[in-house]
């Protein structure tokens, strides 16, 4: 039987690679594990991780087409990092700039949840890590 372990990397396809790499890096602080750039296919690979091992591949190529996003298009619909405290980390976001969409609780497990965008427009969700007292509490 197959025994999958976990998610190992994304792949995200980036339009502006020193853009997107400075959004990674140095607003999602994101580990840099290996930079690449392959001449035969104009094209960046920057792998970056984080704290659990799992890894983001980001990649650039000349003139990529734009991504369908709105409405739901099929494919990847969004990524989602996980965090002790999604309004903390809201508010962090929006103190450099980043617009993020209002603190939702998702209606089945009770936790926290928003949406914010990368640089390409791609779909980013924090979701909280655990559920708070006071909303456990809540009917």
């Amino acid at each position: 039987m197959l025994q999958l372990r976990r998610i190992h990397h994304v792949a995200i396809i980036c339009s502006d690679f020193a853009r997107s790499k400075d959004f990674y890096v140095n607003l999602l602080g994101l580990r840099v594990v290996a930079e690449h750039f392959r001449v035969e296919r104009q094209s960046h690979k920057l792998d970056l991780a984080l704290p659990d091992g799992s890894q983001i591949e980001l990649f650039s190529f000349p003139s990529p087409p734009p991504r369908p996003s709105r409405p739901e298009a099929q494919g990847l619909r969004h990524l989602a990092f996980a965090v002790d405290d999604v309004a903390q980390a809201k508010a962090w976001l929006e103190s450099r700039g980043v617009a993020v969409e209002p603190v939702r609780v998702d209606e089945y497990t009770g936790r926290c949840f928003t949406f914010f965008a990368d640089p390409d427009g791609l779909p980013l969700e924090l979701y909280e890590s655990h559920v708070r007292s006071e909303q456990a509490s809540t009917p």
